[in-house]
């Protein structure tokens, strides 16, 4: 089975920012809620400090902790392509999914109903690209069908991003 994933190239990345104010407006988010985020990340101490890119959104995990934690049911893995989704009827956000995910993914907004990437299954189900992807001057994200096991990878590289 392959499953999707938005993959994320820093090295072309110039942190303009597009890839989250298109996911911003494509979604009609409203403000304080950011699905996908472009962080900063440093590394090292002066004068050997070092500055790299991560454009993060929901990984759509192999095995998402957030399905795990979540009580009601609310979140969903497609056995088709991996999409991990959440059932805005279903979620009584409780904040568990946020709690258990590794990556920090999960946004309440002031409805306390939990929101992330979906990897906008209706623009992807058209046949388009996600706005994210489509917006990106540099092509630094690009959506990709991956194994299980080359999703993993992605998912301990992201992590190790994460904590430097």
């Amino acid at each position: 089975m392959r499953e999707r994933l938005i993959r994320f190239e820093p090295s072309r990345c110039t942190q303009c920012h597009g890839c989250e104010v298109a996911c911003r407006s494509w979604r009609e988010l409203p403000p304080g809620i950011a699905v996908r985020r472009v962080l900063n990340l440093w590394e090292g101490s002066y004068p050997a400090v070092r500055s790299s890119s991560l454009s993060l959104a929901c990984l759509h995990c192999v095995e998402p902790a957030c399905l795990a934690a979540c009580p009601t049911g609310a979140i969903v893995k497609s056995p088709e392509d991996g999409r991990v989704s959440v059932t805005p009827g279903l979620c009584v956000g409780c904040g568990a999914c946020g709690r258990a995910c590794p990556f920090g993914v999960p946004r309440f907004g002031s409805d306390r109903i939990m929101q992330k990437c979906d990897l906008c299954s209706d623009q992807v189900l058209g046949g388009g690209d996600p706005p994210c992807v489509e917006t990106c001057p540099g092509k630094a994200l690009r959506l990709e069908e991956l194994t299980p096991e080359a999703k993993r990878a992605v998912e301990r590289d992201t992590l190790a991003a994460l904590r430097t």
